[in-house]
């Protein structure tokens, strides 16, 4: 050998062709999370945005009228049924799924904080709202137990 010859160039023809990065594994943990948000958050967001004016008086104490109000309800529909689209995608996507329960704790866990500002500026709302403002600080808490216990799994 000859000397140095570690440090004199080498033809990059001649090394092994790199392998793509290793897609992660699926986990039926983070799917299941997925699948039990998009099954929850269809439904609110269905009764935000279908028939507002005749759903929304029945269940909460709001009276909509008006297309402003119409229209604002639809569009949080939409930003609802958009985000359980990608959470339904990505819990049969094993790329995605870290990154969508990552958003579904970010999800609940904003929509728990404005429930609590509200709660400390305006008061008690109706005990749905309450309900509502429980599954989200537990779906919050439940997606980071789970990517806590993702986490362990890999460091074996």
């Amino acid at each position: 050998m000859p000397p140095h010859e570690d440090l004199m160039p080498q033809d990059p023809s001649q090394d092994p062709p790199e392998e793509p990065p290793a897609s992660p594994p699926s986990s039926k943990l983070m799917r299941l999370y997925l699948l039990l948000i998009v099954f929850l958050i269809v439904p609110i967001a269905l009764s935000y945005g279908l028939r507002p004016g005749s759903t929304l008086p029945q269940v909460l104490d709001i009276t909509v009228s008006g297309t402003d109000q119409t229209h604002v309800f639809r569009a949080l529909m939409c930003l609802y049924l958009g985000a359980a689209v990608f959470w339904a995608i990505a819990a049969f996507t094993p790329s995605w799924q870290r990154t969508a329960v990552i958003w579904g704790i970010f999800f609940a866990f904003s929509l728990a904080v404005g429930r609590v500002i509200s709660l400390i500026v305006d008061g008690r709302p109706s005990l749905l709202l309450l309900v509502y403002l429980g599954l989200e600080i537990a779906g919050g808490l439940l997606g980071f137990g789970i990517l806590l216990a993702e986490d362990r799994k890999v460091r074996r």
